[in-house]
């Protein structure tokens, strides 16, 4: 089967069905394969650096070295085996339905006029402090978390997927979770999770840039305000520290006409990120159920530019 077809396979098993909870899922297994190596490594290599970059090289390869041997092992038992392996690995590396699935349990709780339910509902899917968060910055946090989402759950994999079928996809995904286990610049982490948080940048540095392309398209078709994401971000892409994590933000707070960014919390600690976009209007439970449109309007773009590129270059 060609991969354009298990692709699209794999991406309408997503939407249906979102991740196959009843199966180990890969992403949990790579974070808890990265985290025992963390140990043993600083033991190994004196310079947390090198203890890093050598985690990212072992998991990075074990990574694909068993995808591969899972997909070509089935494939030479049987070719729809091999399909099938494909498909399901295909099928784990995307997450659009579970990201629209969390935030529409943010917008029900909103609509119910639980701000605390809503409260824990945006906790699950945001690494800020949430307990003193009012409607308008749930809202925020919320439309920022599908954002970002949009880009590492949904155009990421799916950018890697065309390039290198469920290979490329796995090993986008331990790149990813790598960043997600030891990116962060903590005492802790900041030498030892160098090299997670670069190889992700760069991972993420055209799909960022692919989606924020996308988002004012996708905003032509849902008739929401694709002039002014377009214009919010070539003017405000730039604003985040993060080379990637601006550019869908500032295209997504542009088409909905809210601000994103600002003060935020976490563990206690302020963070003021740069606000990307103008406050035409309070972020509200509407505008998560529009960036959710605008989610998977992006992925039907994404997919029909990226298979379609794969149809013209591979007939």
């Amino acid at each position: 089967m060609r991969l354009e077809y298990q692709i699209l396979l794999a991406v309408a098993l997503d939407l249906i069905f979102g991740d196959p909870r009843s199966l180990p899922h890969p992403v949990k297994l790579m974070g808890m394969f990265a985290m025992s190596l963390e140990s043993p490594f600083r033991r190994l290599f004196k310079n947390p650096r090198i203890a890093g970059i050598a985690t990212v090289f072992t998991v990075v390869g074990i990574t694909v070295t068993v995808s591969f041997a899972l997909v070509y092992g089935a494939r030479s038992i049987d070719p729809y085996a091999g399909d099938l392996v494909s498909i399901m690995l295909l099928w784990t590396g995307l997450a659009a339905k579970d990201m629209v699935r969390h935030s529409s349990d943010v917008v029900a709780a909103l609509n119910s006029g639980s701000l605390q339910e809503a409260r824990q509902r945006v906790g699950m899917i945001c690494g800020r402090d949430t307990e003193q968060l009012d409607e308008s910055g749930i809202a925020r946090a919320t439309v920022e978390s599908v954002a970002e989402n949009m880009v590492d759950g949904v155009i990421a994999p799916l950018f890697f997927a065309a390039i290198g079928g469920a290979v490329g996809i796995m090993a986008y995904k331990a790149i990813n979770t790598l960043d997600s286990t030891f990116g962060y610049k903590n005492d802790r982490y900041l030498e030892f999770g160098w090299a997670s948080a670069k190889l992700d940048d760069i991972a993420g540095f055209i799909p960022a840039r692919l989606t924020a392309l996308l988002v004012p398209a996708a905003a032509i078709l849902l008739r929401l305000s694709p002039a002014h994401s377009l214009r919010v971000f070539v003017r405000d892409r730039l604003k985040h520290p993060s080379p990637n994590a601006g550019q869908a933000e500032a295209a997504v707070a542009g088409a909905l006409g809210i601000q994103l960014g600002g003060l935020s919390y976490y563990s206690g600690v302020p963070s003021d990120k740069p606000q990307l976009g103008d406050p035409l209007a309070s972020a509200g439970p509407e505008h998560i159920v529009r960036a959710n449109s605008l989610l998977l309007m992006t992925l039907g773009l994404a997919m029909a530019l990226l298979l379609g590129a794969r149809f013209l270059i591979m007939p």
